[in-house]
């Protein structure tokens, strides 16, 4: 076992862990099951990856945030650690290289979906895989109790049976004590062990600001506040329009959200980063595994579902640990109008029937066949197709999803890439024989070697066809037209949601839909939105002990920096100066009587309305009195 602070220092340039990471990677290398709860930004992904590092063997990461797996194996990979991810959009040969390496190569780490558990080619292959560790990302997504249950979650305990004495560690943001709970049962946990940081965040101030108009008082917020932000709201178009509101204010903004090319939610993500963007306005996906510590800024425009999902959210601010703000404007309707989207989204049984089968349809799918197929999805397009309403259609996949029997991704980007599967020898003779591919293969080979034989490589249309001469659209057409050939296998670069049937094709009719869970879903949905409401509706209590309530925490310790605790530090100074100001009029009519005006201009300017109120206050009181010549004196 190597050691773990050697570990840290090599591959993340950090001489100490932050509280609490040591004692979790202590934890995990003594082989106890454990559950590290860490607010966003706490740097989970150290705890599973140090203790991985110092292991023998292999680690299992289980997440269900395909974004997140890419930018995690990305970092590694730039660390020089061996890592890979399985997720829909690869083709079998792909996973089948990607199982191999796990098996055979010097991988560390293997990240995939829940839903790729009980395939018949992961669990073959992971029998002789020399498995050191599971890491179960998101962990609340295991619990019907949290905000984002996943059938396909339940899965793991089968995992762990056929993974005798590996470790477990499961890792979230939020998870209240029933989650915490479930997450441990569901695994499997042979003991509890929990290590929970405190929810509370000593540098955020939260505030909720009653609005009935909610661009102005951002724009305001905005002009306050200094510094790179994020605001959140619903719906796509929203996120185009405040933008553009918000450059006509002279304020650097760019809209995100998965409906852009990605092309353009990439330059709008880097210019934020890199701080040529001030603000970003973007739908709640956006944030996720974005590794930014200097937010000083979250705006909600609208109410998330969740006081889960809100505290991720407003969690993307102040990660280097300096003062930052989460705000959350609200109008007199919003939490009525959260309740009704939250039910709009559990729809029907017969609706949601109605648009399995359309997917089947759509996608020439025969009952019984399908497993585990993805295809590209637009929404548009088949809600147009099959006359149906695009956010009904979304709602039904949803509930679809949370049933297990397809998985949407949101739009993510694929680059082109490509393998060659002739031996040298073969594709020397095929060169010889088509000397008219002989320059785009040779510039393949020379770009990426031998790695090309063996693994997937990325390609780069436009830098080939520079380099060979060609145009982008003739290197396209070769490609596939080797591909065709079976010289190489080519997958051309796409940025489409992908739909996943986690499961073979049923008879939409007889689709086994739970309708209890389904209807318990929906009340502990809106269960979550009166919290939601309860929270920023409530002006009588410190809103960090208002969310370490909610998540179990109980503190009689204010925060002393959201909306409330504010407001009562400024009436205590007030209290305080007005009874400063009531002293020194009681001393100066100690020494002599004088009219309510001259006594009002003893004291400075922007204290003359306060003191004629504590003068009328006195009178009334009986502690000062007029006398006849209309002067006040000491009664």
């Amino acid at each position: 076992m190597h050691d773990i602070h050697q570990i840290l220092k090599t591959y993340w340039g950090y001489e100490q862990f932050r509280p609490l990471q040591e004692d979790i990677v202590r934890s995990v290398l003594a082989g106890t099951d454990t559950l590290a709860l860490l607010p966003t930004g706490g740097g989970k992904s150290i705890c599973f990856q140090v203790p991985a590092l110092a292991l023998e063997g292999l680690c299992l990461v289980i997440t269900p945030l395909i974004a997140l797996m890419k930018d995690q194996v990305e970092q590694l990979n730039k660390r020089g650690v061996a890592a890979v991810a399985i997720y829909s959009g690869m083709n079998r040969r792909e996973i089948d290289i990607a199982l191999d390496n796990c098996v055979f190569g010097n991988t560390k780490f293997l990240y995939l979906s829940p839903e790729r558990l009980l395939t018949e080619l992961f669990q073959e292959r992971v029998k002789r895989m020399k498995v050191s560790l599971l890491a179960v990302d998101e962990a609340h997504c295991i619990s019907q109790w949290g905000y984002d249950f996943r059938p396909p979650y339940l899965q793991i305990a089968d995992l762990r049976e056929l993974l005798p004495g590996v470790p477990v560690i499961a890792l979230t943001a939020t998870a209240t004590e029933q989650v915490k709970q479930d997450i441990q049962e569901k695994l499997l946990f042979k003991q509890q062990q929990v290590f929970q940081k405190s929810f509370a965040r000593a540098n955020l101030s939260y505030s909720c600001l009653y609005t009935e108009d909610k661009v102005g008082r951002m724009l305001e917020v905005l002009q306050r506040m200094p510094g790179q932000a994020i605001v959140y709201v619903r719906s796509r178009k929203q996120t185009v329009e405040l933008a553009k509101y918000l450059q006509s204010k002279r304020i650097a903004a760019a809209a995100y959200h998965a409906g852009l090319k990605f092309e353009e939610r990439s330059a709008a993500q880097s210019a934020w980063i890199q701080n040529k963007t001030r603000v970003i306005v973007a739908t709640n996906a956006f944030g996720m595994g974005i590794d930014k510590p200097d937010v000083r800024l979250v705006v909600h425009l609208d109410l998330p579902e969740s006081l889960e999902a809100y505290y991720q959210e407003a969690g993307r601010a102040g990660r280097d640990e300096k003062y930052a703000y989460a705000t959350v404007l609200y109008g007199p309707n919003d939490v009525a109008d959260l309740e009704r989207k939250v039910t709009e989204a559990h729809p029907p049984l017969e609706f949601i029937r109605r648009v399995y089968q359309a997917l089947a349809n759509y996608y020439q799918m025969a009952v019984g066949s399908g497993a585990m197929s993805s295809f590209d999805f637009d929404l548009q397009d088949f809600a147009k197709n099959y006359k149906l309403k695009p956010l009904e259609v979304h709602h039904a996949i949803k509930r679809l999803e949370g049933e297990g029997y397809i998985q949407l991704n949101e739009a993510y980007f694929m680059p082109s890439r490509l393998m060659l599967i002739m031996d040298s020898i073969q594709l020397y003779e095929f060169q010889v024989i088509h000397p008219e591919h002989e320059a785009l293969v040779r510039m393949i080979l020379r770009l990426n070697g031998g790695e090309a034989f063996s693994n997937f490589v990325r390609v780069s249309e436009r830098k080939l066809a520079q380099l060979v001469h060609l145009t982008e659209e003739n290197v396209r057409k070769k490609l596939e037209y080797l591909h065709k050939l079976q010289v190489l296998v080519y997958e051309p670069q796409h940025d489409a949601s992908q739909l996943l049937f986690t499961q073979s094709r049923q008879d939409a009719m007889n689709l086994p839909l739970d309708h209890a869970k389904l209807k318990r879903l929906r009340e502990l949905a809106l269960l979550k939105v009166r919290e939601m409401g309860r929270y920023i509706e409530t002006s009588d209590r410190c809103r960090t002990q208002l969310l370490l309530e909610y998540f179990g925490e109980i503190s009689d310790k204010s925060c002393r920096i959201c909306d409330y605790c504010l407001a009562q530090r400024k009436k205590e100074r007030t209290l305080q100066e007005e009874e400063a100001l009531r002293k020194k009029v009681l001393d100066l009519l100690q020494q002599k009587p004088y009219l309510p005006k001259e006594l009002v201009q003893q004291f400075e300017a922007k204290h003359a309305e306060v003191v004629t109120t504590l003068l009328r206050e006195l009178v009334d009181l009986g502690r000062i009195r007029y006398i006849e010549s209309g002067k006040l004196e000491v009664n």
